[in-house]
Formats: C-alpha cells, sequence, structure tokens
C-alpha cells in the first residue's frame, strides 16, 4: 500500500475519532519547499464535514497520526495545511524492498483483456513524412505504456495501398520510369515510388495547363486530363483483378514496404500484425445491411444508407452510396469488428490519427456503439497536433515535405555537431562516436516530440532539442551517463540491503520521494495514453538526482555505509531513468 493511501486510512480514522464524523476522501498535496514536511494534508474540504478552525483541526489529526502511526514522526501545521514528517526507516524500507526489481514500476501482464494500438498506416505511394514520426513514437510509446501498465497490447497498422493515389505512382512509372527500380537507382523503394507520384503531378498540372489553353474551362480540365483518365482506367483494372495491373502493383508496394520497414527499423518501431486496405476495404457493407435492418441505420429515396446522429450532438453521416459502394466510414467499421474477430481478447482499441479526423473517429465510435458491440465503450482517438519546422529548414527532394529519413539522418548530423563542439569523445572509436550520435539524435528527437501533451502542435527545432541542459533528451541521457561512470569508479554497488538506522539526508530522501512516484506516472499515463506524463517525471527525476549529485558526496564519503547507500541509490535511479525512457522508445549510453 502506497503511503498516501495508508495514510488516507488514518486520517480518517483520526476525524472519526475526534469528530465522529466520515470523511468521504482526503485531499493530499507535496508539501512546499520552504515548509518542513514531505507529504501535505488539505485540511479545508474537510470543514464541510467537520465544523471549527482549520489549524486547531489540522493540529488535532496531527497530533492523532504521530501517536497511531508508526511512520510519522512529528506534524506542524501551516494555516489550513497539515504537514506530515515521514520517518527516514521508511523511505529506507520503502528502497530495500524495491532494490532488487530491475523492472521497477512496471506490472506483469494482470488483465485477460488485450488493447490493440494503432499507428503510422501510410499511404504506399510516398516514403514516411514528419508527420508519421509524431504519429509513429505516439502509438508506439502508448503500447509499451500499456504493456508496462499491465495491459496485454497488440500494435499493429492499416497499410493504405490501394486506390488512385497509388495507380498515379504506378502509371507514371509506367510512362516515364523506363525499368528504373531501387537497385538500379540506388533509392530507397519509398522514394523512388514517391518520386513517380511527383512526376504524375508535373504531367497531370501541364495537361491541364494545355487544355485550358486550348480553350477547355479549368474545372473541366482537371477532371479531363488525358493522364488521369488513364490513372481512373488503372484502377478499374485492378479492381477487376487484370494480372498486368496487380503485378506491377505488387511489384511496387514491395518496394515501398522495404522502404518503410528501413525506416522503421531506423525510427525503433515495430508492429505485431499488420492490416491492408487492399484486405479491408470491402468489409463492413455486410453489418450495414443488417444494422438496416435492426433500425440501426436508414435508407433515403436515392438507396443510399445513413445513420443519424444528430441527439448526439452531431449530424446525418452516410455508411452506403447509393450504387451500393462504401465509403471510409463503411470499411472503417468492417475493419474494427474483423480485428476482434482474429483477435478475440481485445477489449478496447487505440487509434493513432491526427486531429483532423476528431470528428470521424467520434462517429466510428458511436456506431460502433449503437450497432451493440461492447468494446466499443472501450475505443479512444489519440489524436494529436501537427509538427511544424522552423522555416527554410530540412526541405524534402520534392521541396514540399520533410520526410522521415532526411530528418533522421538530420538529428544525427546535429547531435554530431554539437557533441564534437563540446569536446566530450575523447577515446571513442569511429564505430563508437557513430552509434553514440545515433543515440542522442533519436532520443532528442522522440524526447522534443513526446514531452508534449500529443494534442498541442509541435514547433521541432533541431539545434534546440540536442540541447545538453534543459528539459532534452540528450541531458537526461548525460544524467544517465554520469550515473554509470560513478558505478564504474565505485567498482563494487554491494547487494545488501541498507540499515534502516541510517540517516538521510535531505536530498536522498526527496529522490526515494521522486523514484516512489514512477509505478503511479506509469499507471497514470496509461489512463490518459500519455507519454508526457512519463517523460517530464524523468525530467523531474534527473533534476532530483543532479542536486542531490552536487550537493552530497558519493565516491567521496568516508562512512563506508553510507557511500553504498549512495552509490545504490544512484544505482535505481539509473534503472529508472533506463525502464522509463524504454517506454518513449528511446535508449540511452553507458557512457557519453
Amino acid at each position: 500500500m502506497s503511503l498516501q493511501n495508508d495514510l488516507t486510512h488514518k486520517v480518517i480514522e483520526a476525524v472519526k475519532q475526534l469528530y465522529e464524523v466520515e470523511l468521504p476522501t482526503v485531499e493530499f498535496q507535496p508539501t512546499r519547499k520552504d515548509f518542513e514536511g514531505d507529504i501535505t494534508v488539505v485540511v479545508f474540504p474537510m470543514l464541510r464535514h467537520v465544523k471549527g478552525n482549520p489549524v486547531q483541526i489540522g493540529t488535532k489529526i496531527g497530533e492523532y497520526l504521530v501517536e497511531h502511526v508508526d511512520k510519522v514522526s512529528k506534524c506542524n501545521v501551516v494555516q489550513g495545511f497539515l504537514n506530515i514528517v515521514i520517518e527516514d526507516s521508511y523511505y529506507l524500507d520503502f528502497f530495500n524492498s524495491i532494490f532488487d526489481e530491475t523492472d521497477f514500476g512496471y506490472v506483469k501482464t494482470q488483465s485477460d483483456d488485450a488493447v490493440m494500438v494503432e499507428y503510422s498506416s501510410p499511404n504506399t505511394n510516398k516514403p514516411l513524412h514528419l508527420g508519421h514520426i509524431r504519429n509513429n513514437l505516439l502509438g508506439y510509446s502508448v503500447a509499451e505504456i500499456l504493456k508496462a501498465s499491465g495491459k496485454k497490447v497488440y500494435k499493429t497498422q492499416i497499410i493504405n495501398d490501394r486506390g488512385i493515389h497509388i495507380c498515379k505512382s504506378m502509371l507514371a512509372w509506367q510512362k516515364f520510369g523506363e525499368g528504373e527500380t531501387p537497385e538500379s537507382s540506388g533509392l530507397k523503394g519509398d522514394h523512388l515510388v514517391g518520386k513517380y507520384y511527383v512526376a504524375f503531378d508535373k504531367a497531370y498540372k501541364e495537361q491541364i495547363a494545355e487544355l485550358v489553353e486550348a480553350g477547355t474551362e479549368k474545372e473541366k480540365a482537371e477532371k479531363e486530363a488525358p493522364i488521369l483518365l488513364e490513372a481512373q482506367d488503372m484502377l478499374r483494372k485492378w479492381e477487376a483483378g487484370d494480372d498486368e495491373v496487380v503485378s506491377l502493383w505488387k511489384k511496387m508496394n514491395g518496394w515501398v514496404y522495404d522502404g518503410f520497414d528501413t525506416t522503421y527499423k531506423n525510427l525503433g518501431v515495430d508492429f505485431d500484425t499488420l492490416y491492408y486496405e487492399s484486405d479491408t476495404y470491402l468489409l463492413g457493407r455486410d453489418v450495414v445491411k443488417d444494422g438496416l435492418e435492426r433500425g440501426v441505420f436508414f435508407k433515403k429515396e436515392d438507396g443510399s444508407v445513413w445513420i443519424d446522429l444528430t441527439d448526439e450532438g452531431l449530424d446525418e453521416k452516410i455508411v452506403l452510396r447509393s450504387d451500393g459502394t462504401a465509403v471510409y466510414m463503411t470499411q472503417d467499421i468492417g475493419t474494427a469488428i474483423q480485428r476482434v474477430t482474429d483477435f478475440p481478447d481485445i477489449n478496447g482499441m487505440v487509434y493513432t490519427v491526427g486531429n483532423e479526423q476528431d470528428y470521424h473517429f467520434k462517429v466510428l465510435f458511436l456506431i460502433l456503439k449503437k450497432l451493440g458491440y461492447s468494446w466499443a465503450e472501450q475505443l479512444y482517438h489519440l489524436s494529436y497536433g501537427m509538427v511544424d519546422l522552423p522555416s527554410g529548414k530540412m526541405k524534402s527532394r520534392e521541396g514540399t515535405v520533410v520526410d522521415a529519413d532526411d530528418l533522421i539522418k538530420n538529428m544525427e548530423d546535429t547531435a554530431e555537431s554539437i557533441s564534437q563542439e563540446l569536446g566530450k569523445l575523447d577515446g571513442y572509436s569511429e564505430e563508437e562516436k557513430k552509434q553514440l550520435y545515433r543515440t542522442i539524435g533519436l532520443g532528442a528527437l522522440k524526447y522534443y516530440i513526446l514531452k508534449v501533451d500529443p494534442k498541442k502542435r509541435i514547433l521541432f527545432n533541431p539545434e534546440e532539442s540536442v540541447d545538453f541542459q534543459g528539459n532534452t533528451g540528450p541531458f537526461i541521457q548525460y544524467t544517465y551517463a554520469r550515473i554509470q561512470s560513478i558505478l564504474r569508479k565505485a567498482d563494487n554497488v554491494g547487494s545488501s540491503t541498507v540499515e534502516t538506522t541510517l540517516d538521510l539526508h535531505e536530498k536522498e530522501k526527496e529522490l526515494l520521494k521522486q523514484i516512489q512516484l514512477f509505478p503511479e506516472t506509469v499507471q497514470l499515463a496509461a489512463e490518459n495514453f500519455s507519454p508526457a506524463l512519463i517523460a517530464n517525471y524523468t525530467y523531474d527525476l534527473v533534476k532530483e538526482f543532479n542536486s542531490f549529485y552536487q550537493q552530497v558526496s558519493i565516491l567521496g564519503e568516508t562512512d563506508e555505509q553510507k557511500k553504498n547507500f549512495r552509490v545504490q541509490l544512484s544505482q535505481k535511479v539509473g534503472e529508472v531513468i533506463r525502464s522509463a525512457f524504454r517506454l518513449l522508445g528511446i535508449d540511452v549510453p553507458e557512457r557519453m
């Protein structure tokens, strides 16, 4: 039981004994730095149930706690705040209890119900870009946090591998590619296919201009440009299963998948299962027909099928066109149901998709609830804002979007430049330097993005993110490396328990209190689907450790028992940093 839970019971017991009143809740907060105490009870909310002066009430409760709770050594009251001082032995008992837990803060899977987390979900007509990076980092981190909180998790994506945009790349390659391949060009497969998507767009615009110049209205020209009509014909052939078109589609998508796999590996994310839109785009129509019979949906005069969500503050939404073809909503309904069929233990899903789709997911979740699926109560849209870059930085090959591979390389280069300026790499081999630049660069990128609440838009500055001071990934990585240096110099960390009679320095106690918060932070981050809570907890822990490091002698301590404890405490802080960063998908270097 946590200290707060334990004290809650004792405060309720005290009020019952002293005032014959049953408190429903007890409000706590950390004790302010300028007052003595480890945890504070806020007395003011009690005045709704206990009549009297808050200082007197707090004083009586404090006296009761000192008398009846062994771990409470003394109390003081400041206005309506009861500050409680906890015995050092309590914190040392806690430390001994977790010392051998290398995964302290993680919960082994307890639930039989699984959660499926979807992220990435790219189109196969271009490389992954900056927006995909935020998507992947958020989705992967949330999946890891959910696992650490005790949930069973499936990581998935749905690959948008069909449609007119895919045919545009295919057609342009046929027309202009002259048999070019990733091998012959030296380009990653996704970049090569993206090159022909841009080539299609260029040719399309040229044809529109020619038609307009010949007297065709622009709107008509946009619909009748020959290259667009050819792409539409190619899509019809694909849907009809034309051997030649399907063969080209498989070949070019194969190039893209190889390219994506390289990017995912470099970014450090993975998936347990994959779905393809070419397999799922027909799903959902039978579900809609069944829902129509049950009155969930209604049919309009033209034969199209809709759902009325006006009672929920939304509007009417189409789910089948008048010709019987599906819309994206139909496909998403069918895909969600298919996933539960494939994995019957799923009792919830998390969709990592940008905030421009907020309305779509409100509608999707409502429809699934109205169709009567119990797991529809546990659906969550992990909505996130855009990522912007300072103007002029890192233009992509096409000059319009920043692709993921360019950004990852840029981060490694930035880390190399700043590390060399700081001169911290004496004695490193070239291979070790290269690996370190990668660890620092990716750590900077991931931390900068994940420390921000997902819903907020981000202005990402590469140089600012690779700062070795402040709330950055490299600052935390550097502190971890410093701890490893302490452990190497100490040579023997020791495995014996710490004597609970040891007098704690104020900085040691503050550090132990921060470590105590980690399991609670993991659970809170899982409940809120928020990697930012983990990131900012880790920064607070590192700040606390650096304050301890600056004010308390570790290896220079002459008392062997104190020295041993401080080394062990440093080791545990390092383990928690590593565990927290693992949830963010960030590596920590042994030295920097």
